[in-house]
């Protein structure tokens, strides 16, 4: 007997590359399979590959599209599971594939609504995909979320992903969110369990991310007479061409060059140039891996069907695997308390607390307490200087998380609220800082060098009390788990690519203990970032009330 006959099996953005490979993985071994995206064309032809696969197994297995689904639209996913229940479908298995590029640039040049999309489809796809399907999973089932080793593999440990903040940020948070859906399904009997595959051989990595990087790097640092701008024109016009014929990429060069007006010398040497960063950052890779292998997409299909065997599920519940094939060499960037210092960094500085409409009464009292505190150090509020020209420091609270039982019972417009303010309203803020502090600097990065300045991002708090369950962290967990990458992601960017003394510090308090976070802490933390030492560091996060 096929070991996964008489199964059925979810696996989104099916239609292509891995998804496609894990869905023909389970047919070959007897499951039936439902698969949907955005495209109808290739989910049929996928659709025709697994007929013939189920035809020669003799599995008696189906297979089932659904088109036009993107798993970050709620009726469209809402209105895919009410169907298979209205078929009394049952599902053993779902697979959280889908997934997008995302901008492949600094943040400080990506455009907000793409940073949102990215955030949509990677987190509330897994997120929204995994609550909806509960109506249609019986104890044994199995939820399998893929992320990336682009995040964090261990707590202290951050590995950033320069030009991919967004889906660094989003990685981060669904590698926490796996975690929390393990402990709030146990009494359902379903599982949750992630795996972070590493590089994986794909069109979208070749095509898509390394040419798009390699194009960043220009942008940034130049290239022959052409404007930062004039650099992004082109490659948007050329990039594509990789990979073509030479008659093709001729022809390419020649209408971008006339549509552009440019010399088809420039954009062919600019091609190039493309191509062998892109060459390199392939090659950077794949040192970090014992074997220099990417993985092919079958061997992570193979992964996912072992991670679906009942054995082997029971055992990993809750974990992310595998956890170290990818060696990423980097610096500490998590710090616990600082030493408070004899020295008032914050004496004759400007700084602005932002607003927050988010804040709880009680949020809004500890904004307002440290904003006094600020002043009695000889700060100086924003809000009493005419022009910010001297600006030095931003703060933003996100506030904490509010009360609720679980994340799996949250309506859509609750999860959607939570999304907003502790990563959307976060990143906007971030941005929004960074252009005051580098004016035009989104546009021209060649303006961010030497640029000075801090944003202070002060995150949720960990639960405090006396008997708090690994539940209750895990769920504040998912939202710092968005905010620990993106930090990482983003002062990489600022410090080794636009050579900028502009930092994002992270700010978590609380401690794994449950002890209370201290107004104290956090006040000696940020007259620390004042200092010239904090700039000068790799740690951009810390942890004050920890002593660890």
């Amino acid at each position: 007997m096929l070991k996964f006959q008489n199964k059925t099996v979810l696996v989104t953005g099916s239609g292509t590359g891995i998804g496609q490979a894990i869905t023909k993985k389970f047919v070959e071994n007897g499951a039936s399979a439902i698969i949907l995206g955005r495209r109808k064309e290739p989910l049929e032809e996928t659709a025709k590959m697994l007929e013939g696969i189920i035809k020669e197994k003799q599995s008696n297995a189906t297979i089932k599209i659904f088109d036009g689904v993107d798993v970050s639209d709620e009726k469209a996913v809402t209105g895919m599971f009410d169907a298979l229940k209205s078929e009394n479908v049952n599902l053993d298995v779902v697979v959280n594939n889908a997934g997008v590029s995302g901008p492949v640039t600094c943040f400080a040049h990506a455009p907000l609504d793409q940073f949102r999309s990215t955030v949509d489809i990677h987190l509330t796809g897994t997120f929204w995909t995994s609550v909806q399907a509960l109506k249609v999973m019986k104890e044994g089932a199995k939820i399998i979320t893929i992320s990336t080793f682009f995040a964090e593999e261990r707590p202290l440990e951050q590995r950033p992903y320069r030009f991919r903040g967004p889906y660094t940020a989003s990685q981060g948070a669904k590698n926490r969110l796996v975690e929390a859906m393990s402990w709030e399904l146990t009494e359902k009997g379903i599982i949750s369990i992630g795996t972070n595959p590493g590089p994986v051989h794909s069109d979208r990595i070749y095509k898509t991310v390394y040419p798009k990087a390699a194009s960043e790097f220009l942008r940034v640092s130049g290239f022959e007479d052409l404007s930062p701008s004039e650099v992004e024109a082109a490659n948007n016009e050329i990039v594509g061409l990789l990979g073509e014929d030479e008659e093709t990429i001729k022809s390419g060069i020649k209408s971008a060059a006339e549509k552009l007006g440019k010399s088809e010398t420039t954009l062919t040497n600019l091609l190039d140039k493309v191509k062998g960063i892109a060459e390199k950052i392939q090659k950077n890779t794949s040192t970090m891996i014992p074997d220099q292998q990417f993985l092919s997409q079958e061997q992570v299909a193979t992964t996912v069907l072992t991670l679906a065997d009942d054995a082997q599920a029971k055992i990993l519940n809750g974990k992310i695997i595998p956890g170290d094939r990818v060696f990423y060499p980097v610096k500490s960037h998590i710090r616990a308390s600082v030493p408070k210092s004899e020295k008032n960094n914050l004496n004759g500085k400007n700084v602005y607390v932002m607003p927050n409409h988010h804040l709880s009464t009680a949020e809004q009292e500890r904004s307002d307490r440290i904003s006094s505190m600020i002043k009695e150090m000889g700060g100086q509020s924003a809000d009493s200087v005419d022009a910010r020209d001297n600006l030095l420091m931003y703060i933003h609270f996100t506030g904490n998380i509010p009360n609720f039982s679980k994340l799996t019972e949250l309506s859509r417009a609750e999860w959607d609220k939570l999304v907003d303010r502790f990563i959307d309203s976060t990143a906007g803020f971030a941005q929004n800082a960074l252009d005051e502090l580098v004016i035009e600097g989104s546009t021209d990065p060649r303006k961010f060098k030497d640029a000075k300045g801090r944003i202070v991002i002060i995150g949720p708090d960990l639960p405090a009390g006396k008997k708090i369950s690994g539940h209750e962290r895990a769920k504040v967990e998912v939202f710092r788990g968005a905010l620990r990458p993106f930090a990482t992601t983003v002062n990489q960017e600022l410090s080794d690519v636009l050579k900028s003394n502009i930092r994002v510090f992270l700010i978590l308090p609380g401690t794994v203990d449950g002890k209370e976070s201290s107004d104290e802490n956090i006040m000696n933390t940020i007259n620390y970032l004042m200092s010239d030492e904090a700039i000068s560091s790799s740690e951009v996060i810390f942890c004050p009330d920890e002593t660890r």
